[in-house]
């Protein structure tokens, strides 16, 4: 499994030969202008929430590749609606999909499309493969429901938001790490903006002390699981 990391709270990931985009907010991040949309393969899109910074190339990415948006009810319903080909979910619920299987869990946070209307509530992915498993948190605040993930699937990465304010922080991340059982985490989410610039050295240096190992990747970075 290939996961690079596409700025914010974007992923590409690659595995079984599939492609599948996470959450692409590239367009307007200057932070990301050393990645192309159009170069960008994708058979699916996963989103974990409705907010503007989570989908806003998601309709071009799917118009190019024609990838199958995976997502809430009503987020697939919006990008259907737009003539997109989806997969809906809803929390709890899983799906196996030609590269592995999907499972819908909670987060907690708000969602809400760009023009105010309702994004449904938004969620994060826990996907196992014959190669790896990871857990995508999505924006969330710490919760107990991340307790539920060890009890089925052993994680061999967790990707948590670390930028604050609008999510869990550092001190939350590492406590989440925890809860879902993996020491190894992937942060993400962080420094797009002033209200999530972090301290890199200062992150890293509380995870290790924990005895975790935090990953913080460039933009276009990518590791091998």
């Amino acid at each position: 499994m290939k996961i690079t990391y596409l700025g914010h709270g974007g992923l590409g990931i690659h595995v079984n030969g599939i492609d599948i985009i996470v959450d692409p907010f590239i367009t307007a991040n200057p932070k990301a202008s050393n990645i192309n949309i159009e170069e960008l393969k994708a058979d699916y899109i996963l989103i974990t929430h409705a907010h503007q910074d989570h989908i806003l190339d998601v309709e071009a990415i799917a118009k190019r590749t024609g990838a199958k948006i995976v997502s809430n009810y009503e987020i697939v319903t919006h990008f259907g609606n737009l003539g997109l080909e989806g997969h809906p979910m809803n929390h709890g619920g899983k799906w196996q999909f030609d590269f592995g299987t999907v499972k819908y869990v909670n987060a907690i946070h708000t969602s809400s499309f760009p023009d105010g209307s309702y994004g449904g509530q938004p969620g994060g992915f826990v996907i196992e493969t014959n190669d790896k498993n990871i857990y995508i948190a999505g924006d969330t605040a710490l919760t107990f429901d991340m307790k539920l993930i060890p009890m089925q699937t052993k994680l061999d990465l967790a990707i948590l938001p670390i930028g604050d304010n609008f999510t869990m922080g550092i001190d939350d991340a590492v406590i989440a790490s925890d809860f879902v059982e993996c020491h190894k985490v992937l942060g993400y989410h962080f420094d797009t903006f002033g209200y999530i610039e972090i301290d890199h050295t200062e992150a890293k240096n509380t995870f290790s002390e924990k005895g975790k190992e935090l990953l913080l990747l460039d933009i276009g970075e990518h590791i091998e699981l």
